[in-house]
């Protein structure tokens, strides 16, 4: 069965909700859907109250690390952690309490998939801490891999033999659509239909989706296959389309 996943995202130490594919390094054009005033603390807190495993915590750019680090002491075991890790970093966030890695664009290097420093990753925590983010944008009939912040597209597409290239490294994948990611203006169906006859591990799907009903149609289209997380719909994240307390119930009832 589909699982709703919590997330954390972190941008200059606080917890926003952010248009993914407007990120930059430079800051100029970025949408933000909401800045809360709560502490990354709250949200891993009122997750380990709930019972939620698998959350996300996803530091978008520099200044983020001690925000990290709070999260994963408040729920420790319970929440995996991103943003700029190398295998030469990956050890000490294991050591701070994250269930798993998630690493993109360490593994790319000007543009091009390094094997070796897959294979490092691994060797370093070992397959079951490391979840590879294989975040993407459309092209053509397909998608590639996005790296930076979304902002670089990779030659390196999402099709069968990749993901089963990606699967043999990791414990998990997660999917940020970045087309959609932030704007609640639904899910790329055609992705998820795509992550849940091609995946032959666990996978959550980010981006797009806006409303517990959403739950239910991933769980359908995927036919249980595939996780989902929602963000900026979220009441706890200023949004109005989906209920936390709902999204909670649906995994208590799927259970």
């Amino acid at each position: 069965m589909t699982s709703f996943r919590p997330c954390i995202d972190l941008h200059e130490g606080r917890v926003k909700q952010i248009v993914g594919g407007t990120l930059s390094d430079k800051g100029q054009g970025l949408v933000t859907n909401f800045i809360s005033d709560h502490p990354p603390r709250y949200f891993a807190e009122l997750y380990k109250k709930d019972y939620l495993k698998g959350g996300h915590v996803i530091m978008l750019g520099t200044g983020n690390e001690e925000a990290a680090r709070d999260a994963l002491q408040a729920y420790p075991g319970g929440l995996q952690v991103g943003g700029g890790i190398s295998a030469e970093s990956a050890q000490s966030w294991i050591t701070a309490g994250a269930s798993h890695v998630i690493v993109t664009s360490w593994i790319f290097q000007n543009n091009s998939l390094r094997m070796e420093r897959l294979q490092a990753l691994k060797d370093t925590v070992g397959r079951k801490h490391l979840v590879l983010d294989l975040s993407c944008r459309k092209v053509g009939q397909g998608w590639n891999i996005a790296i930076n912040r979304w902002q670089t597209i990779t030659p390196v597409q999402l099709n069968p033999k990749t993901l089963d290239l990606f699967a043999s490294y990791c414990d998990e994948l997660l999917i940020h659509a970045a087309d959609v990611e932030g704007k609640q203006a639904g899910m790329d169906e055609t992705l998820i239909e795509f992550l849940s006859e091609y995946c032959s591990i666990p996978v959550t799907y980010a981006g797009g989706a806006r409303s517990v009903a959403d739950l239910e149609r991933c769980d359908a289209i995927s036919h249980g296959n595939v996780d989902l997380t929602i963000g900026s719909a979220l009441d706890i994240f200023g949004g109005k389309g989906a209920q936390y307390a709902d999204c909670v119930a649906y995994n208590r009832k799927h259970s």
